[in-house]
C-alpha cells in the first residue's frame, strides 16, 4: 500500500459533516478492504477456512503497490457513495497515473441512462481514455434479468464465481450407519450443518 486519499466533499455538503473519528481512508466496514486484496493481496501462508483447504492465498497481482481511495462513507456498507465524490476520486487516480482502477460498486441504473449520467460509467469512460484498466463489480442481484449493473462497454464487469475444489466430509445416518461424502465449508458435528458448493 503506497496511498490513501478520502473524497467526501459532495457527501458531506448534501449529507453534513462528517465526524472527525471518521474523516479518514480507513474501511469501517471491510467491503474496500476485502476487494482490495482480491485485486492485489501479497501472499499469505497457511490460509485456510474453518481447517479446510489450507495453501497460500494470494490476490489476482500479489505484487503490486495499492493506492486506496475512498468515495463512499455508508458504515453498513449499503450505499453512502455520491456521485461526484465517485467522479473526484476516478479524476485523482487518473492524474496519479494509475494502470488499473478497481470500482467495486454500483447501483441499478437503466442500461440507456447509465452509459451518459452515471459516474461510474463517466469516471471509467475518462479513465479507459488515458489507457488505464476499469474493473466494474456487476452487483448482488440476480440471476434476475437486467440485474448486473456497472454495463459500460468500455470497462470489465466482473461477477462472482465458484470455488475451484470441494471440502469433503463423511456422514454417517441411520441404523446401518450408511456413509455419505458432502462438500462442507464446516468440520460435522451431531448437528448437522453441512452446505453444498453449487454455487450460481
Amino acid at each position: 500500500m503506497i496511498g490513501a486519499r478520502i473524497f467526501l466533499k459532495n457527501r458531506e455538503a448534501e449529507d453534513g459533516e462528517i465526524e472527525a473519528t471518521a474523516r479518514s481512508a480507513r474501511d469501517f466496514v471491510g467491503h474496500g478492504t476485502h476487494t482490495l486484496s482480491t485485486a492485489g493481496g501479497n501472499f499469505v501462508g497457511g490460509a485456510n477456512v474453518e481447517g479446510n483447504g489450507k495453501g497460500v492465498a494470494k490476490g489476482g497481482s500479489p505484487r503490486a503497490r495499492l493506492v486506496a481511495y475512498k468515495a463512499c462513507w455508508n458504515k453498513l456498507d449499503t450505499g453512502g457513495c455520491h456521485e461526484a465524490d465517485l467522479l473526484a476520486a476516478f479524476d485523482h487516480a487518473i492524474y496519479d497515473g494509475v494502470d488499473v482502477i478497481s470500482a467495486s460498486v454500483g447501483w441499478s441504473t437503466p442500461y440507456k441512462e447509465a452509459l451518459l449520467t452515471d459516474g461510474i460509467s463517466i469516471g471509467s469512460f475518462h479513465a479507459v481514455a488515458k489507457n488505464i484498466v476499469v474493473v466494474c463489480s456487476a452487483g448482488n442481484d440476480g440471476p434476475s434479468p437486467s440485474s448486473v449493473t456497472n454495463v459500460a462497454p468500455w470497462s470489465f464487469t466482473v461477477a462472482a464465481s465458484t470455488l475451484d475444489r470441494d471440502f469433503l466430509s463423511t456422514v454417517s445416518l441411520g441404523k446401518n450407519k450408511k456413509h455419505f461424502q458432502v462438500s462442507s465449508f464446516y468440520p460435522l458435528s451431531i448437528c448437522i450443518h453441512f452446505y453444498f458448493l453449487n454455487f450460481i
